[in-house]
């Protein structure tokens, strides 16, 4: 796609994080399996479910701005989720195993809200005002998964693997 203007940047953007929720739909069920730790498995469990209302939100989206919902290969979230595949399966100690699963978990959200953040942004700029209500969810979403994930590293996976 040769990008010439905002909106085209937009479009491609989306098309990248269209892209990596339906990688992550397909990488969660891994760490879920993978985690030894219950609270981190419910999370995750939970993560996924949203994901999946996500992956409508940004079909919704698409559908608005008169565009076929479709990805573009992002090298990003391929590559996190990659690291965090490598990982689970070097590491045998399950307390060490989970807070790596919570690190790549939240290396995840953490790409997820730069890339909603600019969309919500460049949506606000170009006048999609209906994509910003359904951006704007997933964005707080994102924020709110990141915030559990801290919460279960400092309360409780970190100490256990230390």
């Amino acid at each position: 796609m040769a990008i010439q203007s905002l909106q085209d940047l937009y479009l491609h953007t989306l098309k990248d994080i269209y892209f990596a929720e339906n990688a992550i739909l397909k990488a969660l069920p891994a760490m879920i399996e993978k985690s030894s730790a219950q609270d981190v498995k419910q999370l995750l469990t939970m993560h996924l479910d949203e994901t999946r209302g996500q992956v409508q939100h940004l079909e919704a989206v698409f559908k608005m701005l008169g565009e076929q919902a479709s990805g573009e290969e992002c090298p990003a979230i391929e590559g996190i989720i990659e690291e965090a595949e490598d990982l689970m399966g070097e590491i045998q100690d399950p307390d060490t195993r989970d807070a790596a699963i919570v690190a790549a978990a939240q290396a995840v959200e953490h790409y997820e809200i730069t890339r909603y953040g600019t969309l919500v942004s460049w949506s606000q700029i170009l006048g999609h005002r209906d994509a910003i209500q359904h951006l704007t969810a997933i964005l707080d979403q994102e924020k709110a998964a990141d915030k559990k994930l801290t919460a279960i590293a400092e309360a409780k996976v970190n100490q256990k693997a230390a």
